[in-house]
């Protein structure tokens, strides 16, 4: 009989090869669309496309399809066939100090990010003690010095209670206060009230004022940016040349959704002209709530947009310094002061680092006047730097469909080459118009703008890198990397 010829072990073998099979993690491409909503959408850029109005459907539209999809897509098949994420990808189409640079500007990108996200914080907890200190640069300082040291206290025991809180961020601080936000606007303007921002077709568009009217849209880049860390799933995916166009598509909706109706409906109730940066959600919350005459609810308000501020930053701040951390490690990139560990094994020395450029950065609020103009200053630097990761990204895989062509992938962007061109052309023009400064920034001096974002471009996202590079040691790779590779 032909079964006397099979190994007795080979269906205990077949077996095992189903379990796994069946067994193997699939994930729905709503899942995932899920996913990249909740990693990508936030209110926190509301207001800044708010004093724009109805053109903000524009200015978000645009970044969206030349920046937001392109990254998306061809993050995808650089994911699916090699791990490791930009620095791997950035490394082996280009070279490794470029994939250094890529991985050194998503973490310095954070060192801007984390004083303009905690700004944004400062003036919500205002809206709890005294609407007025919103303004308050001394205030806004001390409060972002305060949380961020505490931040850091909290990362540096590796607590890892906290990390669910980035997963409720999306409903606690986003979802309900954004759908809240929206239906108090539509009732708002359904009671005839008229709105503070023109809403017929002659505003659809951004009114031409030079390109200073358009800088805004640059902001918006950095709304998008992320979108490649959840491009790491798409092997999940059960049929993944099909699913995940579906599934970005979904994301991207959703994600606009998000972005536009809230932004919308602080344009109705808050006068562009009285619009803070920082704190334009919670005026439009108080103007909403003191309208409907139910103010009590401005602090409850207050706490969810905070709670889920905080609980992504605790979550993250961790997250790009361990990356750079392993890659240190294996390649010798950072002296070994920065490379030690603590009893937790968290890299504490880059955080307490990183925290003193933080506290230096947030002694600004308190220099300049002007709180929105800080907050517009450092939050386009960060844009500018994370720039950097994109434009290589996008030059790295078109190198690598030339050079490694046969490479298994298990997903391939259809016109790979069109998409890369126009994310990298769309990437170009904001680095160009971010030295541009804003028609909000008022009659400051256009070349102390340009020297401000020049210097913060140079200095963190190319100067550091490089001094890094140029003076390492081969005795800089730790024993624990020499002994385990690279991870």
């Amino acid at each position: 009989m032909a079964s006397m010829d099979v190994p007795a072990d080979t269906p205990r073998q077949a077996e095992r090869a189903e379990v796994r099979a069946t067994a193997r993690p699939a994930l729905s491409w709503v899942t995932l669309a899920l996913m990249t909503t909740a990693s990508v959408a936030s209110l926190r850029a509301a207001p800044t496309m708010a004093v724009y109005g109805l053109a903000c459907v524009f200015l978000y539209l645009v970044p969206a399809i030349v920046f937001l999809l392109p990254t998306a897509l061809v993050s995808a098949e650089l994911a699916s066939g090699w791990s490791g994420g930009v620095y791997r990808w950035v490394s082996e189409g280009l070279s490794k100090p470029l994939g250094f640079l890529a991985v050194w500007c998503q973490f310095a990108m954070t060192i801007f990010y984390y004083p303009s996200l905690l700004a944004f914080v400062a003036s919500t907890i205002a809206y709890v003690i005294d609407p007025s200190l919103a303004s308050n640069g001394l205030y806004t300082a001390i409060v972002i010095m305060v949380l961020y040291w505490t931040g850091v206290w909290v990362s540096s025991r590796g607590t890892k209670a906290l990390a669910g809180l980035s997963s409720w961020g999306l409903i606690i601080g986003t979802l309900i206060p954004g759908t809240l936000l929206v239906v108090l606007g539509m009732v708002f303007l359904g009671q005839g009230n008229a709105s503070a921002a023109p809403m017929t077709s002659d505003h659809l568009l951004p009114a031409w004022t030079g390109l200073a009217s358009l800088v805004l849209i640059v902001n918006n880049f950095l709304s998008y940016s992320g979108m490649e860390m959840n491009a790491v799933h798409v092997s999940s995916l059960k049929n993944p040349a099909k699913e995940y166009p579906k599934s970005m598509f979904l994301a991207m909706g959703l994600v606009l959704l998000i972005f536009i109706l809230p932004a919308l409906a602080i344009s109705w109730v808050v006068p562009a002209n009285q619009l803070s940066l920082t704190a334009g959600v919670m005026q439009a919350f108080d103007a909403f709530f003191s309208h409907f005459h139910i103010g009590w609810m401005t602090p409850i308000a207050a706490v969810m947009l905070i709670s889920a501020a905080l609980g992504g930053m605790l979550t993250w701040l961790a997250g790009p310094s361990k990356g750079l951390l392993e890659i240190s490690r294996s390649e010798g990139y950072l002296p070994p002061f920065l490379q030690k560990l603590n009893k937790f094994g968290i890299q504490q020395n880059i955080l307490v680092t990183q925290g003193v450029v933080t506290t230096v950065i947030a002694l600004l609020y308190a220099l300049i006047p002007n709180v929105s103009n800080v907050y517009w200053i450092f939050s386009t630097i960060t844009t500018q730097v994370y720039l950097i990761v994109y434009l290589l990204m996008f030059v790295a895989a078109m190198r690598l469909r030339k050079t490694q062509p046969d490479h298994p992938r298990g997903y391939r962007v259809p016109a790979l080459g069109l998409l890369c061109t126009v994310g990298l052309l769309a990437s170009l023009a904001a680095l160009a118009i971010g030295f541009v400064p804003p028609s909000q920034f008022g009659s400051g001096s256009v070349w102390s703008y340009v020297l401000l974002i020049g210097s913060g471009l140079i200095i963190l996202g190319l100067l550091i890198p490089w001094a890094f590079l140029k003076f390492r040691k081969p005795g800089w790779r730790t024993e624990a990397a020499e002994e385990g590779g690279t991870s």
